[in-house]
């Protein structure tokens, strides 16, 4: 089966009423947490009103789950616990209920009562029996656990501090694009916090420790630490966590590691074990880790947009597994590529990138979003026409022949004058769009631009899929690619950030390519790639070890690359590997020189 990054279901529309009544729209579904339950795969995210149902991991259907469930709370989690799956979701400061059921999509569902508040919840069963629970989601608390009572859920015992954030020296959880934010100094964080408290006058003896803490939070540039889920793997549990924020492209997720549920635990070896910092969407942060029906393993995590909002994200899923040491790893290296469901983790892709900067044409365009922004590879840029008319097209020329296998659609969004579905209740923030929406196109493909044959005709479809993907295992000799007869939600301009066309060229691979890595201080590193013609892109692959390169960021660009992800005093190797239309090159493996680990 062949799935593709961000995962092909329907992701709804919010209204945010912002500050001075300010609607911010957007689509949202991310912290998703992925179950095997009698068979099927059930897939549960933020902000979705339902769960995605599959038998496959590739192809998914839409379920609403019921309104006595918490569909506006964040971070669903749910655990398989016997015959049961049990459900929960978090809202800050109040206290948050358990739910469970033998059937997720008929119910019903047998609520019990929560005793304490948690954020970005995860509940463990042990093959002993024993019940654990993880929460936190905070630049200024940690990652907390305590033992349940199995029946009950209440606590035994007082909660546990597992994982507190170190941005001093892991460099992944460093803010800002490519973790290139360090925590401000705490004279800073001080200085800002006390002008904070005199502007709003404010008496600092009056307020609570934890607001205090807050609004230090605000200033000192640290991480958020969130989302944690553990996995047991042998007589190991693997408490991972999610950081260092979501509206970043570095937003991924580490793990650590101890010998029993509630620690103590050391950061493991590979980290951050999920991370997919470049390419089309990136971002792979807070998720679930899953066994499937035949032992392989996956992970999926949110993907970052945050343009119309910072928690405009998406789902994702990767191969995953352990290595003979015992480490975690996620392959990301293709990480929005289509790839297959089975095979090896670190399977190539079937089919290389064909659209990466190829001649666009259209209809008509809107002032910055012209059509060549549908084939530059970035989910925060987009394609815009005039008007919301089906005779709108957007075209794409390949330079030549080639064999198209798969082409993902992804429309983006870029609302105006949208009204809100249904009025806000008291105290609501946000309204979530219940009715069923349609995104509908046609593609069509070519050898010579003159004679068009019809690749998918979904100009009468029943689905909202604004990341549809569309497969051909015979192939299409194609040269040219049209998309029309566009009709988007809400009567919309359509709007495309990826016109993604994926398939075989017929020339050679590219050369190895030749670079240089420099390692510029305890967690950053500078990769210098020298250009050449016959490459369209690279993959900067590193890690602890030269057979543990790990971590990869692509790139379509030559020149210098900075990652900042590195973890102080543990040696770095790296590889570059060059790819075009026609395959990969893998580059010759090396310690990055420099100062040392």
């Amino acid at each position: 089966m062949i799935y593709c990054n961000p995962v092909n279901v329907n992701y709804r529309y919010q209204f945010h009423r912002g500050r001075e009544g300010r609607m911010q729209i957007c689509r949202e579904a991310a912290d998703p947490s992925l179950i095997l339950f009698m068979g099927r795969y059930y897939l549960f995210a933020s902000m979705t009103l339902g769960v995605w149902v599959s038998d496959d991991l590739a192809h998914w259907e839409n379920h609403r789950l019921p309104d006595e469930l918490p569909l506006y709370d964040y971070a669903p989690d749910a655990r398989v616990m016997g015959d049961w799956v049990y459900l929960c979701a978090s809202r800050r400061d109040e206290i948050c209920h358990f739910y469970r059921t033998r059937d997720v999509l008929k119910g019903p569902y047998e609520k019990i009562e929560g005793t304490f508040p948690f954020w970005d919840p995860d509940l463990f069963l042990d093959e002993d029996g024993r019940v654990y629970f993880y929460w936190g989601c905070s630049n200024v608390t940690p990652i907390w656990g305590v033992e349940l009572d199995p029946e009950t859920l209440r606590p035994l015992g007082e909660k546990r501090v597992l994982i507190e954030g170190h941005p001093e020296w892991i460099g992944y959880e460093r803010v800002g694009h490519d973790n290139s934010v360090s925590p401000a100094p705490e004279e800073e964080v001080e200085a800002k916090c006390r002008a904070w408290i005199r502007e709003k006058d404010i008496r600092e003896e009056t307020l609570p420790p934890e607001t205090l803490a807050g609004i230090r939070g605000m200033f000192s540039r640290r991480p958020y630490i969130e989302g944690p889920w553990m996995t047991r793997h042998g007589d190991r549990y693997y408490l991972q966590y999610a950081a260092p924020g979501t509206e970043y492209n570095v937003y991924g997720d580490g793990v650590y590691v101890g010998t029993s549920p509630l620690g103590p635990f050391r950061l493991a070896q590979n980290n951050p074990f999920s991370f997919q910092p470049g390419g089309f969407m990136p971002g792979a942060g807070h998720g679930s880790t899953l066994r499937d029906a035949e032992g392989r393993y996956w992970h999926t995590a949110s993907m970052r947009i945050s343009v119309n909002h910072m928690f405009e994200r998406r789902v994702g899923i990767w191969p995953a597994g352990f290595d003979a040491q015992g480490e975690l790893f996620c392959n990301q290296r293709y990480g929005d590529w289509p790839m297959t469901t089975e095979g090896d983790p670190w399977r190539e892709p079937p089919w290389m990138l064909l659209s990466v900067g190829r001649r666009m044409t259209a209809s008509s365009c809107t002032p910055g979003h012209e059509a060549g922004k549908a084939a530059e590879e970035n989910a925060q840029t987009w394609w815009q026409a005039a008007s919301p008319g089906k005779e709108e097209w957007l075209e794409m020329d390949l330079g030549s022949v080639m064999d198209v296998f798969a082409v993902q659609i992804c429309f983006a969004d870029e609302p105006e004058d949208i009204p809100c579905p249904r009025p806000f209740a008291p105290g609501q923030t946000r309204v979530i769009e219940d009715r069923e929406l349609h995104t509908r196109w046609k593609l069509e493909g070519s050898r010579d631009g003159k004679t068009w044959t019809v690749v998918e005709d979904k100009t009468g479809a029943m689905t909202d899929l604004s990341h549809d993907l569309v497969v051909r295992q015979e192939g299409m000799p194609l040269r040219h690619l049209r998309l029309s007869g566009m009709e988007v939600p809400y009567g919309q301009k359509p709007c495309v950030s990826g016109l993604r066309v994926f398939g075989k060229g017929d020339g050679k691979k590219p050369a190895a390519p030749v670079f240089s890595a420099l390692r510029t201080g305890p967690m950053d590193m500078t990769v210098r790639i020298e250009g050449q013609g016959d490459a369209l892109g690279y993959n900067i692959l590193f890690g602890d070890g030269a057979d543990r390169l790990y971590h990869s960021d692509l790139v379509f660009t030559p020149g210098e690359h900075r990652i900042g992800a590195l973890i102080a005093g543990r040696p770095v190797w790296v590889r570059v590997d060059a790819f075009n239309e026609s395959g990969i090159t893998e580059g010759t493996c090396r310690k990055a020189e420099g100062e040392k680990a």
